[in-house]
């Protein structure tokens, strides 16, 4: 535990999402203490920090008003800040994508300039993700594999990721990027592909459904566990030197895939229940990514515990549980 009169003290915006939760649950169990920027709002949705809400500080302040952040530094005095908030769900950037740009973009230049201002001597990690790469120009994706995104999520990232490599570089902050490749847990969005999955095998097997649609099964991502990324991001914080890390497993799995574990541990067979529709496919469809964790895995000490078949089984086995206790 750490020394309560040296007790670090974190901020993190986005962390009523997947991995601003776990983030808060690891900081936590190190002995920070940690404040959540959390829009004003009528309906917060706190639903994953509610058996943490007792040990947190809660901000308020928005990626789009650079006066709130600064505020929101100067009350909570933070020694790290984890900046996880986005709009990150890449259909929804091609439908608004000057949104996107604004909070997945420019919001992160506006918290980058609020803390040169109030907070320079703080620590910043910047949620990056494998999205930057889009139409890969090699495999396994590394950190120096050039940026060739393929929606305006990734068009946005790219720009923050460059932003914070400028603020390191020109102000002399501590600003680091995780490369983040897809990682999921039984807290994901039930508007991403791999929950909807996972929640449709459940509502199939409990005779609530029978069939569901999905786009592109033979795309290929490198998935992970939210909970084995979140400790990456706060080793990346622990280094003597602000570096940027590509965080992921090093292996890659299809749509198809995710689906034959989904609803095989539940006894289906996928097969019979899955069929193609059109609408579901990408403007711009990204193929293939990999990761090469190679240097997380040498300077950090970092790797996932978790595999694909163990992250699968535990989101389809967590959606059938919650459907039986309703």
């Amino acid at each position: 535990m750490t020394d309560p009169r040296k007790q670090k003290r974190a901020l993190i915006t986005g962390i009523t999402g997947q991995d601003g939760s776990y983030l808060a649950e690891h900081l936590l169990e190190h002995g920070y203490h940690v404040a959540g920027l959390v829009r004003r709002s009528s309906s917060s949705r706190l639903e994953r920090i509610e058996h943490l809400e007792d040990r947190l500080q809660i901000v308020r302040g928005d990626l789009h008003d650079q006066s709130s952040l600064v505020r929101a530094l100067v009350e909570s005095r933070p020694d790290e800040i984890y900046n996880l908030a986005a709009q990150s769900f890449v259909p929804t950037s091609f439908e608004e994508p000057v949104l996107t740009a604004e909070v997945t973009g420019l919001g992160v230049t506006r918290l980058l300039e609020a803390m040169r201002q109030v907070a320079p001597e703080a620590r910043m990690y910047q949620a990056s993700t494998s999205e930057m790469f889009g139409k890969v120009r090699e495999t396994p994706q590394r950190e120096s594999t050039p940026f060739h995104p393929r929606s305006p999520y990734g068009v946005a990232k790219v720009f923050a990721h460059w932003a914070t490599v400028n603020y390191r570089e020109a102000h002399g902050l501590f600003a680091c990027s995780g490369i983040l490749f897809n990682h999921e847990s039984p807290r994901r969005g039930a508007e991403f592909v791999t929950m909807k999955i996972a929640r449709a095998a459940a509502r199939i097997a409990a005779g609530q459904q029978e069939h569901l649609a999905l786009g592109n099964l033979d795309a290929r991502r490198d998935w992970g566990h939210a909970a084995d990324y979140v400790r990456a991001m706060w080793l990346m914080l622990q280094q003597d030197e602000a570096r940027d890390y590509v965080i992921a497993t090093g292996e890659t799995h299809s749509v198809r895939e995710f689906c034959e574990v989904a609803f095989g541990c539940l006894g289906l067979d996928w097969e019979a229940h899955v069929r193609i529709d059109p609408k579901f496919l990408r403007p711009a469809e990204v193929d293939q990514l990999v990761g090469d964790p190679t240097r997380a895995h040498e300077e950090l000490g970092w790797k996932p515990c978790v595999s694909f078949e163990q992250l699968v089984s535990q989101m389809t086995e967590a959606e059938a549980a919650r459907l039986r206790s309703q």
